[in-house]
């Protein structure tokens, strides 16, 4: 597997566009994107577990799981379309109808995806301005790819995008992808909007079945703010235009391919959980030798989900009583007394507990490694083999401030 530049248009037969309708108050900065590929796209998706889920939600859902392809998807940001009942489904199937009629596809082969303000209602008339205006500017440049991924940011302050390439039965196979989120995450699948991109020729169960379980281990092992939004979605498009064996079941093909696409989401989670609304640090919890792989997952994300710990991680502040506290409550079966716990970071690393209690680190030590960015806090609770990774944030003043006056 070969890490290289790009997003959603690294993959074969992929075209992107990003531009500014005006859905945002009082900006002129990019609120729509498109992506478009030349074939017909096998389909995966993951969605929220919110109860309430937003519209988008619940015709990307149809989509996936009853249509025989997809080929194009299109992203407004600053507007959810979220709790609008009845006018807001009827909102995504115009978009669908829009973009089929100019791009010539079928109705059934569009995906949609929101993302903002909860309770307002789509601005339909600059949606289909936008809808309109797309496929003009698309483009199948790693410079289309990224402002693709511009315009589907909210609260974020950067971009999020990454691409492999990886040999499948001699043929060179890309995968791609961006993503958006930074207030509302949490697992399982937070205010954050994923799209992957690949040339792949996979089989659509086999597809499916690598995103769920990739996802579990990925974008459902973040935590921002604990807050667990009502639009998530992971969307996985191949077209099969690298011109591969059809990648199936327990083949060699599939463990390299799955090793792609675990790549890919498992690093737009960390540049999620790095770009928390207000953060300066992504934190890291790895928990070792445990006694089962769920036992693992639900102390790392009882670590990384503490307040307490997050504030800890802000102040440099080695206060490790915290991460202890946040596993006693997890409801994880571990003995406290059998616990190590280290921190970190380029800086280095340094055991601060052992066997439950303070080793005799230093603080000042413990306070270089805290300083840097990004931060690991490791468990070692020496009861088995098995092992998880959570990623979250440090909490800050600017979490605050952002979200008191989210609307303005």
């Amino acid at each position: 597997m070969n890490i290289i530049t790009g997003g959603v248009t690294a993959a074969k037969g992929f075209k992107a566009a990003g531009l500014s309708v005006g859905i945002k108050n009082k900006t002129d900065k990019k609120d729509m994107a498109m992506v478009y590929s030349e074939k017909p796209c096998t389909t995966a998706g993951t969605f929220t577990t919110n109860k309430v889920s937003a519209a988008p939600v619940k015709w990307d859902r149809d989509i996936v799981y009853n249509s025989p392809f997809s080929q194009a998807v299109v992203i407004n940001s600053g507007v959810a379309n979220a709790c609008t009942g009845k006018e807001g489904l009827d909102a995504c199937k115009k978009e669908a109808e829009t973009v089929s009629a100019k791009l010539n596809i079928p109705v059934d082969s569009v995906l949609v995806a929101s993302t903002g303000v909860i309770g307002m209602q789509l601005p339909m008339d600059k949606i289909c301005e936008g809808i309109n205006r797309l496929p003009d500017y698309l483009e199948a440049t790693k410079q289309a790819g990224t402002t693709a991924a511009e315009a589907i940011m909210t609260t974020d302050t950067v971009s999020k995008e990454v691409a492999v390439t990886v040999d499948i039965s001699g043929k060179e196979v890309t995968v791609g992808g961006m993503c958006k989120g930074a207030g509302m995450i949490h697992p399982n699948m937070a205010t954050m909007l994923c799209f992957i991109t690949s040339d792949a020729n996979i089989d659509k169960s086999v597809l499916q079945k690598m995103t769920s379980e990739i996802v579990d281990d990925s974008f459902n092992m973040i935590s921002v703010d604990g807050d667990t939004s009502t639009n998530d979605t992971a969307l996985v498009m191949a077209n099969g235009m690298a011109g591969n064996d059809i990648i199936t079941d327990g083949s060699e093909d599939y463990n390299k391919f799955y090793e792609a696409l675990n790549y890919v989401f498992t690093e737009l989670s960390k540049k999620i959980a790095g770009d928390g609304e207000g953060c300066t640090c992504l934190f890291e919890a790895q928990v070792i030798n445990a006694k089962s792989k769920q036992t693992a997952k639900v102390l790392a994300k009882s670590i990384v989900t503490s307040n307490l710990t997050k504030a800890a991680i802000f102040g440099h502040d080695a206060n490790w009583g915290r991460i202890l506290c946040a596993m006693g409550y997890s409801g994880a079966d571990f003995d406290p007394e059998k616990v190590d716990i280290y921190f970190e970071s380029e800086a280095g690393k340094l055991k601060i507990v052992e066997d439950g209690k303070a080793t005799d680190y230093s603080e000042d030590v413990a306070t270089q490694i805290l300083s840097k960015n990004p931060v690991t806090a490791i468990a070692d609770v020496k009861d088995g083999s098995a092992a998880a990774t959570a990623w979250g944030c440090d909490l800050t003043f600017d979490y605050i401030k952002i979200n008191a006056d989210y609307r303005s």
